[in-house]
């Protein structure tokens, strides 16, 4: 079995004055930019954090710490990493505080100088922000077994979480490495020791991280480095399995546990597992056979660089490396004469190796995204060489089809679109990305200019429904036959079939994920499966019809009026009502993305990388696990970044009024008078069958009926992570890494649903009963806390148009004018309601014990008829906004309008 050790973050140990005599010599002597090499070199071999130590008797620990650190943050290839703050002084550590930009480590505290010192250093690094390291050191010593390392950690933890409100996840324990094979029979457990102090001290204490200074382990080995880094990988290998989550390593020294020489690993392993009593006397001979024999550079890890350029081209866009693109890309193109001869060979024949390594389920999307950045970077080198040749190459094309995708009119989300060009472009597709609120003559007039083989629709709100199908009936005016591809989150199978497949003649077809569309394109524009494909997706198009007409006959929906006698209702008279402590509109300007971060459901984010699972049980998935955790890692990057260099603005405005129900509406008042309706919202019932004594909800149910003479309170909310965010994410897919932006926008989309979540935390604080929720909107949540809040166990909810409670979107209209929302937050609707910045949250808060949210369902025409009046609509503009839910067939008005 191989180990990469994937899951595990070293920590690079060249830049620490006490581990390295070079980088002392370096600092000694002034020699910055030297140091910065190192450092650099650090991170390019893989280090994922650098600790950086100046402890060393002539050396002013706190100015050096502040240069070099200042230094460092104007060198990005190195600031993209944390800085892990090394010093065993506290002065030190605090000047490194003042400087590193973004999320930093301290390297270190502990319990050996007691409680006190240990909670007063521990505020502090949490003051700035900063992960710590903890030793198992406490006032009786150093924790050499087991038992004494478990004892420490759990009692740091709980001083930690319970004392300082510090997060679990920026616990990282040192169960302090000791050396082994030193001679002493004391010694010969250390290794077994720390392995499984690590297991014990992961299951004790939860999302805490464990760490260690891996050298240590061989350091009776020093001067004989193949037996040393032999023992760093076997420990590693093991200390990883047990569940170490990083180490000081020396990034580029570390043997791959599967190339260690069988006989070597077999000695090394009885040494660190303590598997025989002579196991230390039998490795020292061996190593002195092996001594200065191959050992292993540096440069070693750069293997594949020996391998033909062809190779190493194919190598670099399957593992996602960009450092050396352009010099191979450049020999290549030497060799085979022409660019366009490198597109269509060495680049694409890698590409194809990564597009069947994804089919295979051996790459995962993240993973071919970063592929697609190697092969923009290629591509963007030879451009200015394809210009020069642009007269004699023009009329071939080397692609295997015209894409051309869109977002629809009125919807401005695009994260799955951008994924689909992605793809699609890893696999020799021209993808023509007109990006979103794109309307459908632009659409139709760029796909003749482009003469696109396909044409992708994109939507993520109901109304991109009819904007599709409006898209689709204007290509069958035109006589077009071009494949229509759809997809997007309100889009699906039965939909496509039932309501867009009708309307045009050529392939219609649904795409349900990224990882499909390539081979739907591929079996639409081969000769030989087009037909086949073609009448498979009728078919199936068939069989959906059918399936969704028998399931209408089924449906048997009951009348408004008998819907609204067995509404859902209560006691009013005895019914808990708790009175705001303040009332009307509250602007919040600037919500610190730290205190937002906390609040994050990460789940939704792995799911836009089509990694299925629920955090944080998807970091350990036997399939998704690994791409998780790297996707993960790159998401806390640049969640680091966004806090540091103020990247996101999140802002929102929200507000309660008094209100009561007045049939299924529910009336907003300036004051507890309520002689003075500011706004009235209107919702919809369901009317779908059921068991006798099951309530019919509707949403104005929760709130108390003006005849009860009692005054209720309905809240509303809009809150955004801001444009300057989604221009972030923009500045990355214009420099062709789509990788970066489509992180940052599923970033984006996850802190506004965490300002929305923290804002209705301050809500229910404000209206009284979130005090019991037994914690403070302000405080640390733990993971108990978080669960509650992700899994909405709270009282109150907060429904938003255009979901099942509330489908109507145009509600949002109400909305905006009750909190004048664009003014405040600078959050505009489209003209199909879409909320532009598109990382934006919306909705109403209902403060009732007993509020649900629930699916409204299919629809009569009595009372579409019955809201239509309530809006003052005419019926065909409500039959408009409703039409996925309604249960009849919509006026003839209706349908001649949309003919």
């Amino acid at each position: 079995m191989s180990s990469t050790f994937s899951n595990f973050l070293m920590v690079g140990e060249r830049t620490n004055v006490t581990g390295s005599p070079r980088f002392r010599k370096m600092i000694q002597e002034e020699r910055y930019e030297d140091a910065l090499a190192v450092a650099r070199q650090q991170v390019e071999n893989g280090a994922g954090v650098i600790d950086v130590n100046f402890d060393e008797g002539m050396l002013d620990g706190v100015a050096c710490m502040r240069h070099f650190l200042n230094l460092v943050a104007g060198e990005p290839d190195i600031c993209k990493v944390p800085i892990m703050i090394d010093s065993s002084k506290w002065e030190v550590i605090e000047a490194g505080l003042q400087c590193v930009q973004g999320k930093s480590i301290v390297n270190s505290i502990s319990l050996k100088e007691g409680e006190e010192k240990f909670l007063q250093q521990a505020k502090l690094c949490r003051r700035y922000g900063a992960a710590i390291i903890v030793m198992a050191f406490d006032e009786k010593g150093q924790a050499a077994t087991k038992d004494d390392k478990v004892r420490i950690a759990e009692r740091a933890y709980r001083l930690l979480t319970e004392r300082v409100g510090f997060p679990p996840e920026d616990i990282i324990f040192d169960l302090n490495i000791l050396t082994v094979a030193t001679g002493m029979e004391e010694h010969n457990n250390y290794a077994v020791d720390f392995i499984e102090g690590v297991r014990e001290t992961k299951a004790r204490c939860p999302h805490a991280l464990t760490s260690g200074g891996v050298s240590n382990i061989s350091f009776s080995f020093r001067g004989n480095n193949v037996v040393r880094e032999a023992m760093h990988s076997c420990f590693l290998y093991h200390a990883c399995g047990a569940g170490l989550d990083m180490g000081i390593v020396n990034a580029g020294m570390l043997e791959v546990y599967d190339d260690i020489e069988p006989k070597l690993r077999d000695m090394v392993e009885d040494v660190l597992l303590n598997r025989r009593e002579d196991a230390t006397e039998r490795l020292i001979a061996y190593a002195e056979e092996v001594k200065g024999s191959g050992q292993k550079k540096e440069a070693e890890t750069l293997a594949w660089r020996e391998e033909p350029v062809e190779q190493r081209l194919e190598h670099a866009l399957v593992k996602g490396i960009t450092q050396f693109v352009d010099e191979d890309t450049e020999e290549v193109r030497h060799k085979l004469g022409r660019p366009l001869d490198v597109i269509e060979g060495p680049l694409m024949d890698g590409m194809k190796v990564v597009g069947k390594l994804f089919g295979e389920g051996k790459m995962f999307l993240p993973q071919v995204v970063k592929s697609a950045r190697v092969m923009k970077k290629a591509v963007a080198y030879l451009l200015p060489f394809m210009e020069e040749e642009k007269q004699q190459n023009a009329g071939q094309s080397s692609s295997a089809g015209t894409f051309l995708i869109a977002t629809v009119k009125g919807d401005v989300h695009d994260i799955g679109k951008n994924i689909v060009a992605v793809v699609l472009g890893c696999n020799n597709y021209e993808v023509i990305d007109l990006g979103v609120m794109v309307d459908c003559e632009t659409i139709l007039r760029k796909a003749e200019e482009h003469n696109a083989d396909i044409i992708g629709l994109s939507g993520l709100i109901t109304p991109s429904l009819d904007e599709m199908i409006y898209n689709a009936q204007e290509m069958e005016k035109r006589g077009l036959r071009t494949p229509l591809l759809i997809g997007g989150a309100t889009t699906s199978k039965t939909h496509t079939a039932v309501k867009m497949a009708p309307h045009y003649a050529g392939p219609t077809v649904h795409v349900t994920d990224a990882s499909l569309v390539v081979g739907v394109c591929n079996q639409l524009l081969n000769p030989k499966t087009a037909a086949a494909y073609r009448e498979e997706v009728d078919a199936a198009h068939e069989k959906a019809r059918r399936a969704f007409a028998a399931g209408q006959e089924k449906t048997v929906l009951v009348s408004l009026e008998d819907a609204r006698a067995e509404r859902w209702d209560c006691d009013w008279d005895k019914a808990r009502i708790d009175t705001p402590e303040k009332l009307g509109r509250q602007l919040f300007p600037e919500i610190p993305v730290e205190t937002v971060a906390r609040y994050i459901d990460w789940s939704p984010f792995f799911w836009t990388w089509e990694l299925k699972g629920r955090y944080p049980g998807i970091l350990e998935h036997k399939k998704y696990g690994e791409q998780a955790r790297e996707v993960f890692a790159e998401a806390q990057k640049v969640l680091a970044d966004i806090i540091a260099n103020d990247r996101a603005h999140l802002r929102g405005v929200l507000g309660l009024w008094p209100a009561n129900r007045v049939g299924d509406d529910v009336e907003l008042y300036a004051d507890a008078s309520r002689s003075e309706v500011v706004e009235t919202f209107h919702f919809l019932r369901q009317q779908k069958a059921k068991e006798e004594g099951t309530p019919y909800f509707c949403l104005a149910d929760f709130v108390a009926p003006k005849e009860s003479g009692r005054v209720d309170y309905l809240g509303g909310f809009a809150v955004t992570a801001g444009p300057e965010i989604e221009e972030w994410a923009l500045s990355y897919k214009e420099k062709g890494d789509d990788y970066t932006a489509i992180v940052i926008q599923a970033l984006a989309d996850r802190l506004a649903e965490a300002t929305a979540e923290y804002c209705h935390k301050v809500v229910r604080d404000q209206w009284g009963y979130g005090r019991e929720e037994e914690f403070d909107a302000e405080e640390k949540l733990d993971d108990k806390h978080l669960d509650f809040l992700i899994s909405e166990h709270y009282r109150g909810i907060r429904p938003a148009a255009g979901y099942p409670a509330c489908p109507d979107h145009t509600e949002k209209a109400t909305l905006w004018r009750l909190l004048d929302a664009e003014a405040k937050t600078g959050i505009g609707l489209t003209s199909s309601y879409a909320m532009n910045p598109p990382s934006s949250v919306s909705g109403l808060y209902l403060g009732h014990q007993e509020a649900r949210y629930f699916h409204v369902g299919k629809l009569d025409r009595d009372q579409v008829e019955d809201y239509a009046a309530r809006k003052d609509l005419p019926l065909v503009e409500a039959e408009k906004w409703l039409g996925s839910l309604l249960a009849y067939e919509p006026s003839r008005v209706q349908k001649a309008v949309a003919a």
